[in-house]
C-alpha cells in the first residue's frame, strides 16, 4: 500500500535535520486536527503571531519564520513541552477506541469511501466552494472524533474556487490565485520505492494522468487526484484547474476524474471500501468504476456486479431543484464514455438508459442524480423538508408510486461544533460539559448547558461582540487599504461598529433563491432601523455570487449602494471575499443569523447551525433546517411553512414581515435589561437555543445516524451478496428478469369486502400468471391523513382459485376507523434484502 514518504513535504527540508524537534511541528501542521483543536494555536501564535492571525495557517508559519526562530523557540523547554504533549495527545487519540470501536466492536465495516467534488477543512486548503463543502469536511472530521472508518475523495484544484474583490463600482470580480501544493498541508502519495503514485484514466483518444495526495485530518486521510502532471497536455492538465468552472465538458471530465479515477485510486492504496457515499451526483460514475472492478475480479456480468455493488452505495442529494442535477448531452457521453460502456460489457444505449427517466428517448440529457439512484442501495436528503421535496423530484423515476414511497429518505445535516466554536465558547462548553463532549454520545449536553448562569452567558456574549467588532473594524480597513482607498476612510473603518450594540449578520452565496436583499427591499424603512438612537442595530454582510450569475452580481452592488449612503456607512458593512475564516469570526461573534430562503429552495443550509454554539441566534424562513429546528422559544420564524414560488408579492409580504419582527420583537428583547444590565428575555432563549440545538444539529450526531442507520447496515447487506462471487446478484438479477417479463401478465380478480365490529375484512382475487407468487407481495395501501405515514397491511394467501394456474385468494383485516373505500390492493415485488422500489419499481394497483 503507498503512502505518504517521511520527509515528502517540503516543509521538512526547509531547515537542516539538527534542528531536534522540527520534524514534529512539521508532524502537527500537517495533521488539520489544528483546524478543530484550539490546542496548537498557541504554537503558532509563539512562532509568528501576526501572520498567525492573519492566516490560521501553520504550513505559512513555518515557511515563513527564520530558522533562528524555530530554532530559538525549539531550545525553550516550555515551548518544546508543548510540541511534545501536542504530538504524544494525538498519538493517544489515533489509538484509543472511540465511540464506534465502543459501540461496535464487531462490525463488519472497515472502510467507508466518502466521495465528493469539495471538502471545506480550512482555508489553508481552499478546494471547496460552500455548503457541500462544509458538509463534507464537517463529517470527516465528526467521523475522526467518532473513529468511524472513513476516508474522503476528492480533487485538487490548482486554482480552486475564486476569489473576490469590490471594485470602486461596487462591482464583483473574480480572481484566481495559484494553489502551491508546496504550500498547502498536503503530501504526495509514494509507492514503497518512492515513486510517486499516478493513476490513468482514458479519454477519446488520449489518457490523462492523475497525480494523487494525501490529506491528514486527525485519523481520517482524505485523498487527492490532481490532472495537473507533466506528462498531460497543456489543456488536461486544466481538468482540474477550477471548482465548478468552464462549461458542461470540463465538468464531465472532472467528474470522470472524481468517479472513475477516484475509485481506482483507493484499490492502488489497498482499499476494498465496503460502502461509498456519494455526496451529491458529482461523483456517480464511481458507481460504475466499482462495478467494472467487481467483474474484472469475479468474471460476472455488468447486470450482477450492479445488484451487488449497489448494496453498498449510498446517494446523499443536496439539490432541491431539478435544474440543479448535472445533465450532460448525450453526445457528450457518448463521446467521452462510449469506451467505457464497452469496457463493461453493455451498450451505449444502456449507459445512457442509467441516467435518464425514459431510456428510449434519444435526446433526453445524462442525469448524473439518476446514474446514482441507480447505482445506490439507500438515497437521502439533508433536512426533513429536503427529503420530502426530493421524493416529489425523483417521482418520475417511480411511476405509479405515492410520492410518499418514493425511496429518498432523510439525515439532517450537522455542523462539527469544534471547528466553529471561539476558544472562549470551547472553554463555557468545557465548563458545562466536559472536554470530550463531541467525542461519543451528546444526550446530556443539553440539561448541562442549562445549567449555566444568566450572567455567565451575557459576559461570554459580550466579550464575543467586542471581538467580532474589533476583527470587522481590522479587516475591512485592510480591505479598503488595500483596495487604494483614502487614509480617511480607512482611519474611519477602525471606529465602526459598537459592540454593545445588536449586530445582524448575513453571510452565504449570493443567489436570486437565497433574497439576500429582502433586508433591502424598503431601504428607508431599513435605515430607520438601524439608526434608532434609543435602539441601534448593526449589519455585517459577506458573500459571493457565481462569476456567471450576473442577477446574484448586481444583487451585491445594490447593497453597496446602500452601504455608500452617508446615512448608513456607520451602521451596516459589506466584507468581501468570504471565506471560512471569515465565516468563523461572524458566527461567533453575531447576535442573530437571519437566512431568508425561498422555501423550499435551501435544502438544509448549515450556516446558521454555526451560530448555536456560539450562542447566536437565528431569524430564518421555515426552510431547510429551521422548519424542523425552529420553535418560539429559540428563535424567530419567517414566512407560513407554504410554498410560493418566486412571487414577487409574497417577497413584499416577507420583507414586511422580517422588518415587524425585528422591530417589535427582536430589538425591543435585546435592548430589555434588568437592574444588572442583562436582556433576561434574551439570554433565556439564547439559553435554549445552545442546549436543545447545539447537540441536534451537530455533525456528532449527523454522523452517529449516517452511520447506524446506513454505513452499518450497508456494508452488511454488500458483504452478503459479494460472497461466492456475487452469487446473491446472480439470483436478484434472476428475480428481477422475471418481474419484468410477466409483470404485465398479473391482474386482479373480485375483490369482497365485510365490515365487522371494528375491523373491514378484504378478499382479493389475484392471477399471477406463472409468476412464483413468492416473488411477490399483496397489499392493502391507504394515504396518510393530516400529515401521517399512509397505511399498508400485507394480505395473506389463504386459497389457491379453482380452474387458475396460479390464482390465488389473498386477506387482511384492516380498522374500521376509516372508511373502507379510502383502501385500494396493490401487487409489489417483494425479496428479501431488496430495496423495493429502488431496486424494483413495479407496482400494479386493484381498479
Amino acid at each position: 500500500m503507498s503512502e505518504p514518504a517521511q520527509g515528502s513535504h517540503p516543509l521538512y527540508n526547509l531547515h537542516p535535520a539538527d534542528v531536534e524537534g522540527f520534524d514534529a511541528l512539521v508532524g502537527l501542521a500537517l495533521d488539520m486536527r489544528w483546524t478543530w483543536s484550539h490546542a496548537t494555536d498557541e504554537v503558532w501564535r509563539q512562532l509568528d503571531p501576526v501572520l498567525w492571525d492573519l492566516t490560521h495557517h501553520p504550513c505559512d508559519v513555518l515557511q515563513t519564520v527564520s530558522r533562528e526562530k524555530v530554532t530559538r523557540a525549539l531550545a525553550d523547554p516550555a515551548f518544546r513541552n508543548k510540541v511534545d504533549a501536542l504530538v504524544q495527545s494525538q498519538k493517544r487519540s489515533e489509538d484509543a477506541p472511540a465511540w464506534f470501536q465502543q459501540a461496535h466492536p464487531k462490525s463488519p465495516l472497515n472502510c467507508v469511501a466518502y466521495f465528493s467534488m469539495e471538502f471545506m477543512l480550512s482555508e489553508a486548503l481552499p478546494i471547496y466552494s460552500g455548503g457541500l463543502g462544509n458538509v463534507a469536511g464537517d463529517q470527516l472530521k465528526s467521523a475522526s472524533d467518532l473513529g468511524v472508518p472513513v476516508v474522503g475523495v476528492g480533487l485538487l484544484y490548482q486554482q480552486g474556487y475564486f476569489r473576490q474583490v469590490i471594485d470602486r463600482d461596487g462591482v464583483q470580480q473574480a480572481l484566481y490565485p495559484y494553489n502551491d501544493p508546496g504550500q498547502l498541508p498536503i503530501t504526495p502519495l509514494r509507492k514503497p520505492d518512492g515513486e510517486w503514485l499516478r493513476l490513468e484514466v482514458v479519454f477519446p483518444g488520449y489518457s490523462v494522468w492523475l497525480r494523487t495526495w494525501q490529506v491528514q485530518v486527525g485519523c481520517v486521510k482524505l485523498y487527492l487526484l490532481d490532472s495537473n502532471d507533466p506528462a498531460n497536455y497543456p489543456a488536461h492538465r486544466g481538468i482540474t484547474s477550477e471548482l465548478y468552472g468552464g462549461g458542461p465538458e470540463l465538468r464531465l471530465k472532472q467528474e470522470m476524474v472524481l468517479g472513475i479515477g477516484g475509485w481506482r485510486l483507493l484499490r492502488a492504496l489497498g482499499l476494498q471500501p465496503e460502502v461509498c457515499h456519494l455526496n451529491e451526483g458529482h461523483a456517480a460514475f464511481a458507481v460504475l468504476e466499482r462495478v467494472r472492478t467487481f467483474m474484472e475480479e469475479t468474471g460476472q456480468p455488468f447486470d450482477v456486479a450492479l445488484a451487488v455493488t449497489r448494496a453498498g452505495n449510498l446517494f446523499t442529494t443536496h439539490t432541491a431543484v431539478a435544474v440543479g442535477f448535472d445533465r450532460f448531452a448525450p453526445a457528450l457521453i457518448e463521446q467521452y464514455l462510449g469506451g467505457y460502456a464497452r469496457k463493461l460489457g453493455i451498450s451505449l444505449h444502456d449507459m445512457l438508459a442509467l441516467g435518464r427517466q425514459n431510456p428510449d428517448d434519444p435526446s433526453e440529457s445524462f442525469n448524473m442524480a439518476y446514474l446514482a439512484i441507480r447505482g445506490s442501495g439507500a438515497v437521502n436528503g439533508v433536512s426533513r423538508l429536503h427529503g420530502k421535496v426530493s421524493r416529489h423530484l425523483f417521482e418520475p423515476l417511480f411511476p405509479h408510486w405515492p410520492a410518499d414511497e418514493v425511496p429518498v429518505g432523510h439525515i439532517t445535516n450537522g455542523v462539527h461544533m469544534p471547528t466553529w466554536d471561539s476558544a472562549a465558547a470551547d472553554d463555557l462548553w468545557t465548563q458545562g460539559c466536559g472536554k470530550d463532549r463531541w467525542l461519543g454520545t451528546t444526550e446530556t449536553l443539553g440539561q448541562d448547558m442549562r445549567c449555566v448562569s444568566d450572567a455567565r452567558l451575557w459576559q461570554f456574549r459580550a466579550a464575543a461582540s467586542t471581538a467580532l467588532v474589533e476583527y470587522a473594524r481590522e479587516r475591512l480597513s485592510r480591505l479598503l487599504a488595500a483596495s487604494g482607498a483614502s487614509s480617511e476612510a480607512v482611519a474611519e473603518a477602525g471606529q465602526l461598529f459598537d459592540p454593545t450594540v445588536l449586530t445582524l449578520g448575513f453571510a452565504r452565496r449570493f443567489a436570486a433563491y437565497k433574497r439576500p436583499n429582502l433586508l433591502l427591499y424598503d431601504p428607508e424603512r431599513l435605515l430607520r432601523l438601524l439608526t434608532n438612537p434609543q435602539r441601534p442595530v448593526q449589519l455585517i454582510l459577506a458573500g459571493k455570487a457565481h462569476p456567471a450569475d450576473q442577477a446574484g452580481q448586481a444583487l451585491i452592488r445594490q447593497w453597496i449602494q446602500f452601504i455608500r449612503r452617508p446615512e448608513a456607512r456607520r451602521h451596516v458593512i459589506f466584507l468581501s471575499d468570504y471565506n471560512m475564516l471569515l465565516s468563523e469570526n461572524l458566527v461567533q461573534g453575531v447576535d442573530v443569523w437571519i437566512n431568508t430562503p425561498r422555501r423550499p429552495w435551501e435544502a438544509c443550509g448549515t450556516s446558521g447551525m454555526k451560530v448555536l454554539v456560539n450562542g447566536g441566534i437565528n431569524l430564518s424562513e421555515l426552510d431547510g433546517w429551521w422548519a424542523e429546528a425552529y420553535t418560539p422559544d429559540v428563535g424567530w420564524a419567517l414566512g407560513d411553512g407554504q410554498e410560493h414560488g418566486d412571487d414577487p408579492a409574497w417577497d413584499a409580504v416577507e420583507a414586511d414581515a422580517l422588518y415587524d419582527l425585528l422591530e417589535q420583537k427582536v430589538i425591543p428583547e435585546f435592548y430589555s435589561r434588568d437592574e444588572n444590565g442583562i436582556p433576561t428575555a434574551w439570554v433565556a432563549r439564547m439559553r435554549e437555543s445552545m442546549a436543545r440545538l447545539t447537540p441536534l444539529f451537530s455533525a456528532n450526531r449527523a454522523v452517529r445516524e449516517y452511520t447506524e442507520q446506513h454505513y452499518l447496515p450497508a456494508a452488511s447487506a454488500y458483504l452478503a451478496r459479494a460472497v461466492n462471487k456475487g452469487a446473491a446478484g446472480v439470483t436478484i438479477v434472476n428475480w428481477r428478469r422475471a418481474l419484468e417479463q410477466k409483470w404485465a401478465a398479473l391482474r386482479f380478480g373480485e375483490v369482497k369486502i365485510e365490515t365487522a365490529g371494528e375491523q373491514h375484512v378484504f378478499e382479493v382475487q389475484v392471477y399471477l400468471d406463472d409468476l412464483d407468487p413468492e416473488t411477490v407481495r399483496i397489499e392493502l395501501y391507504a394515504d396518510g391523513v393530516n400529515g401521517t405515514a399512509p397505511e399498508r397491511a400485507e394480505m395473506k394467501r389463504v386459497r389457491q382459485l379453482v380452474g387458475a394456474t396460479n390464482g390465488y385468494a389473498y386477506r387482511a383485516g384492516v380498522p374500521a376507523a376509516r372508511p373502507a373505500t379510502d383502501y385500494t390492493a396493490r401487487v409489489i415485488p417483494h425479496r428479501d434484502g431488496v430495496a423495493v422500489p429502488l431496486e424494483a419499481p413495479r407496482i400494479l394497483w386493484q381498479r
